[in-house]
């Protein structure tokens, strides 16, 4: 199989680009490296079946040959990041995903649409089904993203009632694992950077907030499964397993072996207050479940930072 990543030197892209490479697929990478970074892919560039162009998904990209399948994970996603990259942001998920339709339609090749759990916003349902549509704040701080994908979804929808592609689109949750920038600004790599520099662990509010966190190779094995999905699907991945962020905290200081003491700030605007995937979808017809657990892959991920 002949497949197109954009995003594929980002975290959760490199990652899933050694798993096809591993099957005997051909990789060809489209990332700006804006988010991602290159040392995340150096160790795969002798590979015969692999490529990388160096490019932003907002460019018209010619690519020669057949394609298999089109994956399109380019976007930033770390909350410090996107909001310091709005438009840019926006543009990706907007114009960006209709131009990797474009080009799967004009391969005829599948197309798999990397979205988020961010599309359920605030959500006053618990946990999360795919049926689920949100409770977005649509310009808020976080909504360069979260409507960003949102758009991305709609756009994939309409393209198919016009033209006809297919597609299938996963609803990532929270994912930590090696790669993971240490200045990411998302929770595990702040809490374990912080605790093994032993600085303060920042909670912002009470941390009574929930989230659930999914270790990256379970999350690629997810999405291994839904490329092989029927048409049209749509899937939650993530782990089910439900922490407060105190509870986090207070796991990272074990793993860490530290004496950092938990700080408290003020809870940015729109942090949610719970999240937790419902992934009975993903269980009855992918048969994926996580396997690792919070303990574990918080242990691998401090390795991977010391």
């Amino acid at each position: 199989m002949r497949v197109l990543l954009t995003g594929g030197a980002g975290f959760i892209g490199s990652h899933l680009t050694e798993s096809l490479l591993e099957d005997g697929h051909e990789v060809i990478i489209v990332d700006n490296l804006s988010s991602g970074q290159e040392s995340n892919i150096e160790h795969l560039k002798d590979r015969e079946n692999f490529a990388f162009k160096n490019q932003d998904v907002l460019e018209d990209l010619e690519i020669e040959g057949n394609l298999d399948y089109v994956l399109h994970f380019a976007s930033r996603a770390s909350p410090d990041d996107y909001q310091e990259h709005p438009i840019h942001t926006l543009r990706t998920n907007s114009e960006g995903t209709l131009k990797m339709l474009e080009l799967a339609d004009e391969h005829d090749a599948k197309f798999m649409y990397s979205s988020t759990s961010e599309v359920y916003g605030n959500p006053e349902v618990h946990p999360q089904t795919e049926d689920y549509n949100g409770n977005v704040n649509t310009t808020g701080p976080r909504s360069c993203y979260d409507e960003g994908k949102r758009f991305g979804e709609a756009a994939i929808k309409s393209y198919d009632m016009k033209h006809g592609i297919d597609y299938r689109i996963i609803r990532i949750f929270n994912t930590y694992g090696p790669r993971l920038k240490a200045e990411d600004g998302r929770v595990i790599s702040n809490f374990l950077n912080q605790a093994l520099n032993d600085e303060p662990l920042t909670v912002y509010g009470d941390g009574k907030q929930t989230r659930s966190f999914c270790y990256v190779d379970d999350l690629v094995n997810g999405i291994r499964k839904a490329m092989n999905s029927e048409k049209g699907e749509i899937f939650n991945l993530g782990n089910p397993d439900e922490y407060t962020i105190l509870e986090l905290a207070e796991k990272v200081q074990k793993v860490a072996d530290t004496e950092s003491e938990i700080v408290h700030q003020e809870l940015p605007e729109d942090d949610p207050e719970k999240r937790k995937p419902d992934i009975s979808k993903a269980t009855d017809k992918l048969g994926w479940r996580p396997e690792k657990n919070l303990e574990e892959g918080l242990k691998k991920t401090a390795e991977y930072y010391r």
